[in-house]
């Protein structure tokens, strides 16, 4: 199978592959909206999940082709199913997103719902992420008996590789008495990993925002597998770092200026405060065979049926208005007094912050995000190695988070509040 894509090309699948893609929580992927409200502010941003994942799953094979070029594994076949391996990981890394892709994440059930003991013995006490719905899917529906098919591996393998708690029991990741699954984890979650690469490009190319324009071909073009005690990890070659500070400068603006718009913001805001509602009783379920049904039309119809304020503001597009902004470090962006003095008027208000941050593997990772770290190798192929964060300074210049705070109000109620607040 062979499946035409305007960023990367011809992407070409195998059998196995392409029996996978056919999968209906594969294919629910093409009614998730990549970039959720963002076609709002920029309409050429209907882009699905689907595209996505096949977009990663190609440059993971790319990144696997390149890291391990000059690689030694013990048999043509056990390369073959590593790479296999990686593609599936990165093709199912984004299976749970909900409706509208982030926007819905907030109206996830606990945890303990899905019924999990991917974490070990007992379920941690929090509520799901898409990351986990992922996983859930992978384990639980009949996507595993199609991989078990189709594969060498199992869909515990794929998970592994997108989620760093789950454990393996078997030797699969191991040739040669080296383990791989760092190496392959890398190339689908890491500092500097193909998810990011390929949606960085991808919405920009659909936003038409230019923001995320990076250097895929010479990243990929210097990866570097290499031996980690008796783990595999991949490195960068020290050539390439400046195009790595321009991929996290990229990734940061794309976050400031395109995901974070006031615009998209905004309806994000009034779909939480529908879902939170009195009057709402839709919510995410729990069960696989419901949340296969559960996608972007899916969650449109219940909007334009239900009865709510903001379910009818966001049908009909008349979001709350901006009527403050501010741009800085978190203590410099109070707005609460502000939103106080709007409240004491009588003004219903929506307060939304936004924080981008240049990566999350910085010093403000938390442990569920956490990944191993990439290492940056000497030009040429010499044996000494630093971390990413120790080889680049572009961490110590952007080591603050950047926060967007805004205020809102009903359009009727914009040019009093501009009056409150001695704006206009």
């Amino acid at each position: 199978m062979e499946v035409r894509d305007p960023i990367h090309g011809a992407i070409r699948l195998s059998p196995g592959e392409t029996r996978v893609v056919d999968h209906p929580f594969i294919q629910r992927l093409r009614n998730i909206r990549q970039t959720g409200f963002s076609y709002l502010p920029f309409p050429g941003a209907t882009h699905s999940r689907y595209s996505h994942c096949i977009g990663v799953m190609e440059l993971a094979g790319r990144a696997f082709d390149s890291a391990f070029a000059e690689w030694g594994f013990s048999s043509p076949d056990r390369r073959a199913e590593l790479r296999s391996a990686v593609r599936m990981a990165a093709l199912c890394h984004d299976l749970g997103h909900a409706p509208f892709s982030h926007c819905t994440e907030f109206a996830m059930p606990k945890l303990t719902d899905l019924g999990m003991q991917f974490y070990g013995a007992s379920i941690p006490d929090r509520f799901a992420t898409h990351e986990d719905y992922t996983i859930a899917i992978l384990e639980k529906s009949s996507l595993a008996e199609w991989v078990a098919e189709e594969f060498a591996f199992t869909t515990r393998h794929i998970a592994a590789l997108i989620h760093h708690d789950v454990t393996v029991d078997d030797d699969f990741f191991i040739d040669r008495g080296l383990d791989h699954r760092r190496a392959l984890s890398q190339i689908v979650s890491s500092e500097l990993d193909c998810d990011r690469m390929d949606y960085l490009v991808r919405d920009s190319y659909y936003s038409g925002a230019r923001y995320g324009a990076i250097d895929t071909d010479w990243l990929i073009s210097n990866l570097i597998a290499h031996p980690i005690g008796a783990e595999v990890g991949v490195g960068l070659d020290e050539s390439a770092i400046y195009a790595f500070d321009d991929f996290l400068v990229a990734r940061h603006h794309m976050f400031l200026m395109v995901y974070f718009h006031h615009n998209s913001v905004i309806y994000e805001e009034m779909l939480r405060r529908w879902v939170t509602s009195s009057d709402n009783d839709w919510a995410l379920p729990s069960k696989l065979d419901a949340y296969l049904q559960v996608d972007d039309v899916a969650l449109s119809v219940v909007l334009r049926q239900a009865e709510g304020e903001f379910a009818r503001r966001i049908v009909e597009q008349r979001p709350y208005k901006r009527v403050v902004e501010r741009h800085g470090l978190p203590e410099e962006v109070d707005l609460s007094s502000a939103e106080d003095t709007l409240l004491d008027a009588g003004i219903d208000v929506i307060h939304s912050t936004s924080t981008g941050r240049l990566s999350r593997y910085t010093q403000h990772r938390t442990k569920r995000a956490s990944a191993p770290a990439i290492q940056v190798l000497e030009r040429g192929g010499g044996s000494h190695t630093r971390p990413l964060t120790d080889a680049s300074r572009i961490f110590d210049r952007y080591k603050d988070a950047r926060r967007i705070a805004r205020l809102y109000v009903a359009p009727e109620d914009r040019e009093r509040a501009r009056q409150v607040l001695g704006l206009s």
